[in-house]
């Protein structure tokens, strides 16, 4: 390793704070407030999880970069499965997914609200707060750093334990709102961008900021500033459109936003297919009714593949889809934001039934841009003006999403093209080219998922007939070995023989381990033992 690589990563595990690791095969120990100047990270070990409350200690900014971030390899403390192998089945075959209803109330009341609780069965809300983030000058400096000038709602009353676990997670919200860092200059003209993010707490869940970019009112130049939604659910189109209308009311007023989050704090998130309709009013206007509605098809409702196709060709996402399959460290480099967010977000939805479980940073922010040393699998969007500090690294994918780019893939390992049995490849990029004739975005991401989930189906779709079960109640095993050897030809079980060792599979069998013998386990039927692949 070069001396400039050895420098960064000895930065990159130089962590100072609350520090939570995870190595393979030994249980969670911790370490507080010890300063690791120098961690050997060696990649056989495996190093789990690495996680909590730290600072950069060589940073340029120095003690102003404390995170609630989590780099994750492997997991344990990780988001379960999208759906469950259950919902898994009924998506493929079109049935949809069933989401909890809301308690029914008693009497009259439940009569009146049985049509309003079918349109609101997902139970949930759109979002737990609103930030605005502005960049503020920095005294004796020409430097700006992101600062929250805005929280909606506020949180009062909290234990003290979670006004700090909050105070975290908004320090960390603000880097994602500019993950440039602190160079900027005031600007006359600026386009605003929406993008996503996603803060991974310790136990492993999820939540999503969506951030819309934009230049606030005025004269002269002026700093844009960020308009941040926090929510557990997944839904960028919906929220897309939310921003549509505070942008709208942020080019009148300030105060216009307010009133219009408070109502749509208080609208329950429709169930799948169903729409919720905001009364909003705005001066000359009058009153508004602004209609969301919740695509049918709920898991395909967080990723939008029309940008990973605008930007990459069928054959080049095929080989992108290759290198994630088998858990490699990935990054995309582009200039916007959108795009990062939006491409990463696609590239792990391809994975579908599975679920990416190591570390996912759709954009990271300059300050931890040395994440980009971690040896064990990643998922990582960085802008371009940082490539020449990717591109010092060997045994990855650096994918660049520049438009009329002939060959976007900067760094390879090189057989990224044979990992797929290429049968199965055909059959991919034959089913992809049927998206020539879907004419809206829903029709466009089904046609994609399917196309990836029927490589999933040929491969390992026979999984339910090697897991034995036991007496009743007791956890099923899955015989491995068993499984893979069943498979033919022998290019086909080359291939499965390396995807059943990634921890997406395992830890997919292990939920259908867990999981009773029962009808959902219907998979077979599109599955043929001994055809040709």
């Amino acid at each position: 390793m070069c001396d400039a690589s050895s420098h960064r990563l000895n930065r990159f595990v130089s962590l100072k704070g609350l520090l939570c690791l995870t190595v393979a095969g030994v249980s969670h120990f911790s370490l507080s407030y010890l300063s690791l100047e120098c961690v050997c990270v060696c990649v056989c070990a495996r190093v789990c999880i690495i996680y909590g409350i730290f600072n950069v200690v060589t940073s340029p900014i120095s003690n102003c970069c404390a995170l609630f971030i989590e780099i994750r390899s492997i997991g344990q403390c990780m988001i379960k499965h999208t759906k469950c192998v259950c919902a898994f089945f009924k998506i493929y075959f079109h049935v949809g997914v069933k989401e909890p209803e809301l308690t029914e109330p008693s009497g009259m009341e439940a009569a009146e609200n049985t049509t309003r609780q079918h349109r609101y069965a997902s139970g949930q809300y759109f979002f737990e707060y609103l930030v605005v983030v502005s960049l503020k000058k920095a005294k004796d400096s020409n430097t700006y750093e992101p600062q929250i000038t805005y929280q909606f709602p506020k949180r009062d009353g909290m234990a003290r334990s979670q006004k700090e676990e909050e105070e975290k997670t908004l320090k960390a919200i603000t880097l994602f709102c500019f993950p440039e860092g602190i160079n900027w200059a005031p600007l006359t003209e600026y386009h605003s961008e929406t993008f996503s993010f996603v803060l991974t707490e310790i136990d492993g869940s999820r939540r999503n900021g969506y951030c819309r970019r934009l230049l606030p009112g005025g004269r002269g130049a002026r700093p844009p500033e960020a308009y941040c939604i926090i929510s557990t659910l997944a839904c960028f189109g919906l929220f897309s459109k939310i921003f549509d209308e505070v942008e709208k009311r942020r080019q009148i007023s300030m105060a216009m936003i307010y009133p219009f989050m408070q109502k749509l704090r208080e609208a329950p998130f429709p169930a799948p297919g169903n729409t919720v309709e905001i009364k909003s009013f705005i001066p000359e206007s009058g009153t508004e009714i602004i209609s969301l509605t919740r695509p049918l098809d709920s898991w395909l409702e967080h990723v939008n593949f029309a940008t990973l196709f605008d930007c990459l060709t069928d054959q080049q996402v095929l080989l992108v889809f290759a290198a994630a399959v088998l858990e490699r460290r990935i990054i995309f480099i582009a200039d916007e934001l959108g795009t990062l967010s939006q491409v990463i977000h696609a590239v792990a939805a391809l994975l579908y039934p599975f679920t990416w479980q190591h570390t996912f940073i759709s954009i990271v922010p300059e300050i931890l841009i040395d994440v980009v040393m971690a040896p064990t699998p990643y998922l990582l969007g960085v802008q371009k003006r940082l490539l020449d500090q990717v591109t010092d690294q060997t045994d990855l994918l650096v994918v660049d999403l520049s438009e009329d780019k002939k060959d976007p893939f900067i760094v390879s390992i090189g057989d990224e093209g044979s990992i797929l049995p290429s049968k199965l490849q055909s059959e991919i990029l034959e089913a992809l080219s049927k998206r020539q004739n879907a004419s809206v975005g829903e029709e466009l991401n089904r046609v994609v998922s399917e196309a990836f989930l029927q490589f999933f189906v040929k491969t390992v779709g026979h999984y339910a007939s090697y897991v034995k079960y036991g007496r009743a109640g007791e956890r099923g095993v899955f015989d491995k070995r068993s499984f893979y050897k069943a498979i033919e030809p022998k290019v086909t079980r080359h291939f499965v023989k390396k995807f059943i060792q990634t921890q997406m599979f395992d830890l997919f069998i292990q939920e259908v381990e867990q999981q009773q013998p029962g009808p959902q386990q219907v998979f077979l039927l599109e599955y043929h033992p001994g055809s040709t692949m």
